[in-house]
């Protein structure tokens, strides 16, 4: 495999490169998102970032020169599969039909590309696998918050793969560390004023790779089945509480809604920034905590996790609370 740094470094100048392209005046016209009751935004911002971001980490994962026989190596061609599939939603509006069916053939792909599990466990993994490219997918809403999730994620999945004392994985670190590199890319234009966003072909392959690279470094040993799970907690927790809200209120989880936490906060009068800022720290916490337990005792794994679930619970009951008493509820 070729060195690592600088793939990474070129990784993120081309998508930096790719994304600005993609704002211009001329090319942001080709996929606009449009101010509506249920956006956070009062202008047109194009939404094709995701499309630089995957062409970089595409040339990234080429430059690495990941090994034909390595299990991760389906990975990044599902993903980019995914990412031209739903270039295709974004531009003409597949129907929720299509865009189910190509989820969970890229889900089942990826379970029978990187056969064997348990019988099992294979329906749960393509549920997991599906499951996670509409999270990330519904975290697609304010400035710098999926991206910055991206970098975050991903990096603290790299340094895990590399630096397992049980079971290091270059590939995998690398296939990783390229996501990182890309996103981070992306979100020197999507962060603050955003100019632009991921878009389904930047967030759907995101979620994809998310729960992929988890999944192979799980089997592979590199890292316990928690880890990839409290990386990614903050968006798990937002995501699967307001689902089960909306499902016990009897409300269609398929229309798009402004219901998830980060969304009341900026309804609340949260700046874009300042939201993302807190999902940062609590990010950053979680994944250094992943990292410091990756390979310690049984006790101080569980009683970690128990105390960060305690956290991320308490945040979402404040936030249900003041958003109970914010003179905007009512409005959905």
């Amino acid at each position: 495999m070729r060195p690592m740094v600088p793939a990474l470094l070129a990784t993120f100048a081309l998508s930096m490169g790719l994304v600005r392209l993609l704002a211009t005046e001329r090319l942001a016209r080709l996929v606009l998102d449009l101010p509506n009751e249920r956006s956070l935004h009062d202008r047109p911002i194009p939404r094709t970032g995701g499309l630089g971001l995957m062409m970089a980490a595409a040339a990234g994962w080429w430059w690495s020169g990941i090994s034909l026989d390595h299990p991760a190596f389906p990975i990044p061609l599902i993903a980019l599969v995914l990412a031209a599939v739903f270039l295709v939603d974004d531009v003409r509006s597949l129907s929720v039909g299509v865009r189910f069916g190509a989820q969970f053939a890229a889900a089942i792909g990826f379970v029978a590309l990187t056969w064997p599990y348990p019988i099992w466990l294979a329906p749960l993994l393509v549920l997991g696998l599906v499951w996670s490219m509409n999270l990330y997918n519904f975290m697609d809403g304010s400035n710098g918050l999926a991206g910055g999730m991206a970098v975050i994620g991903f990096g603290a999945l790299a340094i895990a793969a590399a630096v397992s004392f049980v079971a290091a994985d270059p590939a995998l670190a690398r296939i990783a560390g390229v996501v990182c590199a890309a996103a981070m890319g992306f979100l020197v234009w999507n962060h603050g004023e955003a100019r632009i966003f991921l878009g389904d072909a930047g967030s759907i392959p995101l979620g994809f790779l998310a729960a992929a690279i988890g999944i192979t470094g799980w089997k592979q040993g590199v890292w316990p089945f928690w880890l990839p799970a409290l990386v990614f907690s903050v968006f798990i927790l937002d995501s699967g509480l307001t689902l089960a809200k909306r499902i016990v209120h009897r409300e269609n989880p398929f229309q798009a809604h402004r219901s998830h936490y980060y969304q009341r906060l900026i309804r609340m009068g949260w700046s874009h920034s300042r939201t993302a800022l807190a999902a940062y720290v609590l990010m950053l916490a979680a994944a250094f905590s992943a990292l410091v337990w990756q390979h310690a005792p049984t006790h101080v794994v569980w009683g970690g996790l128990g105390a960060w679930a305690a956290i991320l619970l308490c945040i979402a009951v404040l936030v249900d609370r003041r958003w109970r008493e914010s003179p905007v509820r009512g409005t959905t």
